[in-house]
């Protein structure tokens, strides 16, 4: 399991890390992201942490929200109405944090058909890292594996980062 204090240290790093994943060599970097995945993801556990469904949400897509509605036997618009907003973005999102299916003991309520984006986060084995600094900097100090991630890139390209 990952040390204590890992959000503090990730948000102290967060301008690195900015650096790195803009000026670094991205090829390098995301033939580097699979074994950096599984190596953070058999350090951690998801099921203790939960972080990311107590602090963040999901898009939900249209596909997801046919297939939600299906499992919760809801009329898609209902399930809108009762569990998601449209943000700023014009996507829908949950309406409250944390997410309404976590239940006390971490699990997903609807694990099996959970959307796309719960299905990908925190996106470390994919370009989405490297694509979308932003929300990857934001994960940084949500989700103990992106920060594993950014940890090692740091540890391995961030002479390549700096000017």
């Amino acid at each position: 399991m990952i040390a204590s204090g890992w959000e503090k240290e990730a948000a102290e790093n967060i301008k690195e890390y900015k650096r790195l994943l803009e000026k670094g060599d991205r090829n390098k970097m995301l033939k580097a992201l699979p074994e950096l995945h599984e190596k953070a993801f058999s350090k951690i556990d998801c099921l203790s942490c939960a972080n990311c469904c107590k602090n963040h949400s999901p898009r939900f897509k249209e596909p997801d929200i046919k297939r939600i509605a299906k499992r919760l036997r809801l009329k898609e618009g209902e399930f809108a109405t009762r569990y998601l907003r449209i943000d700023k973005e014009g996507d829908y999102v949950v309406k409250q944090s944390p997410c309404p299916f976590l239940g006390e003991d971490n699990m997903c309520s609807i694990y099996e058909d959970r959307p796309g984006d719960c299905r990908r986060y925190p996106y470390t084995d994919e370009d989405t890292l490297l694509k979308r600094v932003d929300l990857t900097l934001k994960n940084a100090v949500v989700c103990p594996a992106t920060y594993m991630v950014l940890e090692e890139l740091k540890a391995n390209f961030a002479s390549a980062g700096k000017k």
